[in-house]
């Protein structure tokens, strides 16, 4: 019987995958099978995982479908009760896996469950989250479900294997941001809780993929995932309020950035604030354009 299943996916992470992989494999005390999905990488990581940990279930995709799609990929091969979902600039912590796998043998309730996810220095990472984007517009959706915690982090998250297979996996739609959220949100609508596991730490650096991207570029990815998250769980209405609240605040902090701009001390940040809703502008019209329910968010994979 194999107690985990372990998917990594990575885009251009040559770099992050062998430490990585490392922390995981040499966790004791746990019956383990990982596999590493590969968007169509350019740096060499096929190689590098090939050569270099043969024991692991390499997967090429020719083409970056996203992450989702990648994690989606791997989990009807996965033979483990649980599956954790691990993003490869990671370090899995001495004693992590075996605690994280105990909390769900231990919480017959939860369905899906973070660590604590910590920078290479120690602090702390915010990875937990009470409420889903956009809830205020509409809390009454959200009455009933089950747990405090609304999802957590994508960086690492373990789940029942059987229920992943029951919600579906991931929703393809979501190709960067948003997909943990999603996930979660469905995973308690069908009755489960999602958990944070304390004692188990995993060291997350954070943003890998998109350290050489335009600040206007990532906020795109950002916002058109929001706007796939609205249109799949909010009413039109909903999603008109929440519009319109978004398109007011943009004009208004452009209007102010562009007056404060010659008095500004750091005139990088500050174009990087007038990027971001810049970009939230442009995603606001694309979104309300014809066949826009399908917009994909961007063409790069969380790591």
């Amino acid at each position: 019987m194999i107690d985990l299943s372990v998917i990594v996916v990575t885009y251009n992470s040559a770099d992050l995958i062998g430490p990585c992989l490392g922390s995981v494999l040499n966790a004791p005390g746990m019956t383990l099978e990982v596999f590493v999905v590969d968007n169509a990488s350019a740096d060499g990581t096929a190689d590098t995982v090939r050569r270099r940990f043969p024991e692991v279930r390499f997967i090429q995709s020719p083409t970056n479908r996203g992450f989702g799609a990648a994690n989606n990929q791997a989990i009807p091969l996965c033979q483990g009760r649980h599956i954790l979902f691990l993003n490869p600039d990671t370090l899995v912590r001495p004693g992590a896996l075996p605690a994280m796998s105990a909390f769900l043998n231990d919480h017959p309730h939860v369905g899906l469950a973070g660590p604590r996810l910590v920078y290479p220095d120690g602090r702390t990472q915010e990875s937990v989250a009470y409420r889903y984007l956009g809830q205020k517009y509409a809390p009454d959706l959200y009455r009933g479900l089950k747990g405090s915690i609304a999802w957590v982090m994508g960086a690492c998250m373990i789940a029942r294997a059987a229920l992943i297979q029951d919600v579906g996996g991931f929703d393809e739609r979501f190709f960067l941001y948003g997909e943990e959220e999603d996930l979660c949100l469905r995973i308690r609508r069908a009755g489960w809780e999602i958990g944070f596991i304390e004692e188990a730490v995993v060291v997350h650096v954070g943003g890998h993929s998109e350290k050489a991207s335009p600040s206007y570029d990532v906020w795109r990815r950002k916002f058109l995932a929001e706007y796939v998250f609205y249109r799949k769980h909010y009413p039109p209405g909903v999603i008109r309020r929440i519009t319109r609240d978004h398109r007011l605040k943009a004009w208004w902090r452009i209007a102010t950035l562009r007056l404060l701009a010659p008095f500004s001390r750091d005139r990088e940040r500050a174009e990087a604030k007038l990027a971001k809703y810049r970009a939230l502008c442009d995603t606001i019209g694309q979104m309300r354009a014809p066949g826009a329910a399908q917009a994909r968010p961007g063409r790069k994979t969380e790591t």
